[in-house]
């Protein structure tokens, strides 16, 4: 497995495989691996000769300073994670090679940026498009691969190669979850014992319209969704949506595809974001 740190290194190691027709893949992440990063890579393995996956936690996509601040760093950690993954390439840029000088960016990511998480973390979207734009320049990659869990990150990111006709395949990979259903997460590690509990009211109530979606209207589905998790005491609801998957607006009606039940609260003092595809 390569470590590397600079730009500059990983094109001068990657290019001469892209030349000889190798497919190459990556897996961005921000480190604090767990499990459903592995499955990443492990996807990831079926579809390239080379699997690349970067760590790196970026500055511009927190709307929160104490957030990032707090965000984990197991750095020996998730290196071992990834050795014993199989990964081939780990690309460990620091800010500075990133982000060399200040720069604007602004792109159209069309009105799903603003709904949802764009409305709760404004600016959020941009940051993580400018990254995995910097990212795709630096790796050069034939596909990518997301995990599920941030659905909405998937669709910017998406909307963003389009916007730029980049060619590079994206992959939304499901999502994977405790024995308990609570989806992994890095934040997961902030949860309290209590909170962890207290959490596993999200993916029951995702499991409760996924259970119920063929009988119940999307009003009914919806107010048992919220009663539930209202119920649970350090819960604070962001968001319980039923949603066109591919334009997030709210959905009236059953019958149309890609329908997807999403959510966001704050479990404690810790946001935890889900989701489910309902059709």
């Amino acid at each position: 497995m390569k470590v590397i740190n600079t730009i500059a290194a990983l094109k001068s190691l990657l290019e001469p495989i892209k030349l000889g027709q190798q497919k190459i893949a990556l897996v961005p992440t921000m480190g604090a691996l767990h499990k459903g990063h592995v499955s990443l890579i492990e996807v990831a393995q079926q579809h390239a000769d080379v699997v690349v996956c970067s760590i790196f936690v970026n500055p511009t996509q927190f709307t929160d300073p104490k957030d990032l601040e707090k965000y984990p760093r197991p750095l020996e950690h998730d290196m071992q994670m990834l050795l014993a993954a199989g990964c081939d390439v780990v690309f460990m840029p620091s800010v500075k090679e990133m982000y060399p000088e200040q720069e604007e960016w602004h792109i159209d990511l069309g009105p799903a940026e603003f709904l949802l998480e764009g409305e709760f973390r404004r600016g959020h979207y941009q940051g993580v498009t400018q990254i995995v734009n910097k990212l795709f320049n630096a790796v050069n990659p034939d596909i990518a691969f997301f995990g599920q869990k941030d659905f909405q990150q998937v669709l910017m990111i998406e909307n963003m190669v389009a916007y730029f006709e980049l060619p590079v395949q994206i992959v939304s990979c499901p999502i994977i979850r405790e024995d308990d259903g609570l989806a992994m997460s890095s934040r997961n590690i902030h949860l309290t014992a209590d909170d962890r509990k207290h959490a596993l009211v999200l993916s029951a109530a995702l499991n409760y319209v996924k259970a119920h979606f063929k009988e119940q209207s999307i009003p009914v589905l919806l107010e048992n969704a919220k009663s539930m998790i209202s119920a649970i005491p350090g819960v604070e609801l962001d968001y319980f949506t039923i949603a066109n998957g591919k334009t997030l607006l709210p959905a009236a009606d059953k019958n149309q595809p890609d329908l997807v039940a999403l959510v966001a609260a704050k479990v404690g003092q810790t946001r935890l974001i889900d989701n489910m595809l309902l059709n």
